[in-house]
């Protein structure tokens, strides 16, 4: 009988399927945390202000858990290696119906995603390219306001009428 040579495995695999939250939702959370090291993205995704923070965070402690229960990797030195995002089932989407006036009805489209997410102790050999976008860092008006002074708009000049004209004082006399 050959002897066959037992390889540990590299990677570790989690599935999300069926989640309720559009694909560009989560795509966008997917870019945020993809390359990262995973205790990095569970931070990152704890205190995202986005909805679909919370199935994507879900899904990564899912992974480390693989991970470490079936593949004796360290949960410590992992890297978030891929995710993928894909549409889900009936050509991406559920359709229901909506009520309208006079006995018409409106198609609302509920989409649907899965997710895939892969780890592994490896970082990621390919340099992940960061794509412009939303991001999912919580951010307020009043921290944009002072983070750059740039966005302030310009104050106004006063025009050359106003600046050639001066004002004449009178004046005072003193009156008993």
């Amino acid at each position: 009988m050959a002897e066959q040579t037992v390889q540990a495995r590299t990677q570790a695999v989690a599935h999300l399927k069926f989640a309720r939250v559009g694909p560009r939702k989560l795509r966008r959370v997917a870019d945020a945390i993809r390359g990262k090291s995973v205790r990095e993205a569970l931070v990152l995704l704890k205190f995202a202000n986005v909805y679909a923070g919370a199935p994507m965070e879900k899904l990564v402690k899912s992974a480390v858990a693989n991970a470490g229960n079936n593949h004796e990797m360290n949960p410590d030195n992992l890297y978030i290696v891929r995710v993928t995002v894909d549409g889900g089932p009936g050509g991406r989407f559920t359709k229901r119906l909506d009520p309208r006036a006079q006995g018409r009805a409106y198609f609302k489209r509920k989409r649907m995603s899965h997710v895939t997410v892969i780890v592994s102790e490896d970082p990621p050999a390919k340099k992940i390219v960061r794509r412009g976008g939303a991001s999912i860092a919580l951010s307020s008006a009043p921290s944009r306001r002072k983070a750059s002074p740039a966005a302030a708009p310009a104050k106004r000049k006063a025009s050359k009428k106003t600046q050639d004209v001066q004002p004449v004082s009178e004046p005072v006399s003193e009156a008993n």
